[in-house]
């Protein structure tokens, strides 16, 4: 049996124009950008947009395929990930989400579509921890985002950090993935900040 390819919501809300094209490429600073295969960046990558940037991003160019309300941008991010955007309906509201697909998975499309249908059903506003980090990804501007670098010990080499910032010790680099419940709360915006975690299944 084949797994299911892996989602994630990388975004709380909804999405304005200009954070929509800068999440476009929330990985722009990777190293080796131009070596390599970037599908495991963005493949599986969702967030929510506005209705206007929906249907801004269908009018740029004729789309590479429509299947109901969704469809696929003939640019491709990189190999065979390229953007395919969403129109659901959920809890009898109509939204509108950007996603970014493995083409060469012919059931990702569709996983994708469930996986935001199933999160965004939820019947209380909640985040995992998994989402608050990428969350403070998303917002958190490429001067104080980045990856470590050789200066870093060998196996957190290539991992994403954040620059914090701690009184008298001035800033500093830390792994995203090791931020404390307390700092990733400190770089969410206010009215993030205490929503409450994902009860067990």
């Amino acid at each position: 049996m084949i797994p299911s390819p892996a989602t994630a919501k990388v975004f709380q809300g909804v999405a304005s124009r200009q954070q929509m094209f800068r999440m476009f490429d929330r990985h722009a600073q990777r190293p080796n950008r131009w070596d390599g295969d970037a599908a495991p960046f963005y493949s599986g990558e969702w967030f929510e947009i506005g209705e206007t940037e929906h249907d801004y991003m269908f009018e740029i160019l004729p789309p590479l395929w429509i299947r109901g309300s969704m469809f696929a941008m003939r640019e491709f991010m990189t190999g065979s990930v390229t953007s395919v955007f969403f129109a659901l309906r959920i809890d009898e509201i109509i939204r509108y989400f950007h996603g970014y697909c493995d083409l060469s998975d012919k059931a990702f499309v569709e996983t994708m579509r469930v996986a935001i249908i199933e999160r965004e059903s939820r019947p209380t506003q909640a985040m995992t921890r998994e989402e608050r980090l990428e969350h403070v990804w998303s917002i958190t501007a490429d001067d104080y985002r980045g990856y470590a670098g050789d200066r870093w010990p060998k196996d957190s080499r290539g991992k994403r950090t954040v620059m914090l910032y701690r009184g008298n010790e001035g800033t500093f680099l830390k792994l995203l993935d090791e931020l404390t419940d307390g700092e990733i709360a400190a770089k969410l915006p206010v009215h993030l900040r205490h929503l409450p975690f994902p009860l067990a299944a």
